[in-house]
């Protein structure tokens, strides 16, 4: 099977041939980037230098698909608020935001947001990207939940405290922030994504009660994805153990999870008919283990009952190229069985 057609089976439950090397979160590294003769603050730039470091990564390690954008502050950046780019650095330090709103009404989305900012970098991007691989690899994007995006416009203790005390307020805010994310992801669907990932990271049991995901962010999840197109996935990091049921009642085909969530007990309590992804540390795992213990940490994902086996979060880029080869490796050793959702040919 060509990449795409192994990733989209998967999403579908269809039998494919290997289990499918992706991701639905940042996945450039520094090998790729070097390789297009830039160094890590420009990746997020232009267009260009994101579709080609995106396009180089897969290339040169031999993923299934591509994701873009690679930070968390486009949406931020194009409501309005000022965003550090450290366009001199040499190191590898993602954009970030140095000041946010101190309350829900002043946050204030213009009606042209899809063209403020860096938005149309994005959008650009993808793009670029189709129009280079066409059908060969599956392009995938991404947004944050409203309840993590509103996390990053508002001083976090202040939205903590106001979900519990003022929780009228941030609901406001909430509702506003999900009508922005079903814009931007059916954009990227009608740019040319193949699937997209929502990305609500802050809201697993460590951080929310399950009572608090049931009453504040279920349902607005389920309606960002009823008016996503498919194929769709949930991710949350964090303790996911308590609510992984109703991320399930969300209506993502598929749901992904990090290292803090049983996995083997994940698939029992959601049985075989649900597409699941995860769930290895990806910094501990490329970055800081020896390459002779990646295939074990891997392997024990798939053993759980991953149908594709995803890093919790953001491959670092900095990765041990070892490593990321290994990890490859082992899905091509293992990935040719049958997992519990998905069939081989």
């Amino acid at each position: 099977m060509i990449p795409k057609e192994r990733v989209m089976k998967l999403f579908k439950k269809e039998p494919i041939d290997r289990m499918p090397v992706f991701s639905g979160q940042g996945m450039v590294v520094l090998p790729a980037i070097a390789a297009c003769g830039l160094r890590f603050p420009e990746i997020h730039l232009t267009a260009e230098n994101m579709a080609d470091t995106a396009l180089k990564t897969a290339e040169m390690f031999g993923f299934d698909g591509i994701v873009v954008p690679y930070d968390m502050c486009t949406i931020p950046e194009a409501v309005g608020l000022e965003i550090s780019l450290y366009q001199e650095s040499q190191e590898i330090l993602y954009p970030t935001i140095p000041y946010k709103w101190k309350t829900p009404e002043e946050v204030v989305i213009p009606e042209d947001i899809l063209q403020k900012g860096r938005m149309p970098v994005v959008s650009k991007a993808i793009q670029m990207i189709k129009g280079k691989v066409g059908d060969r690899l599956a392009l995938g994007s991404w947004t944050l939940g409203p309840f993590t995006l509103a996390g990053q416009l508002l001083e976090l203790d202040i939205l903590l405290k106001m979900t519990m005390k003022e929780r009228a307020r941030i609901e406001g805010l909430l509702d506003r922030l999900t009508d922005l994310i079903i814009r931007v992801g059916n954009l990227y669907f009608d740019l040319g994504v193949d699937f997209m990932s929502l990305r609500e990271m802050g809201t697993g049991t460590d951080i929310l009660s399950p009572r608090v995901f049931k009453s504040v962010i279920q349902p607005r999840l389920i309606r960002i994805l009823q008016a996503w197109r498919s194929p769709k996935v949930l991710h949350i990091c964090g303790a996911t153990d308590l609510i992984i049921e109703m991320m399930n009642e969300c209506g993502a085909d598929a749901i992904s999870v990090d290292q803090k969530n049983h996995l083997d007990q994940t698939r029992k309590k959601l049985g075989n008919g649900v597409v699941l992804l995860g769930n290895f540390d990806p910094y501990n795992t490329l970055c800081v283990a020896e390459p002779e213990t990646v295939e074990g940490i891997i392997k024990t994902c798939i053993d759980a009952g991953a149908d594709a086996v995803w890093p919790g979060c953001d491959i670092w880029p900095a990765v041990k190229e070892e490593n990321l080869k290994a990890y490859i490796d082992t899905i091509m050793k293992y990935g040719r069985f049958p997992t519990p959702a998905v069939g081989r040919i």
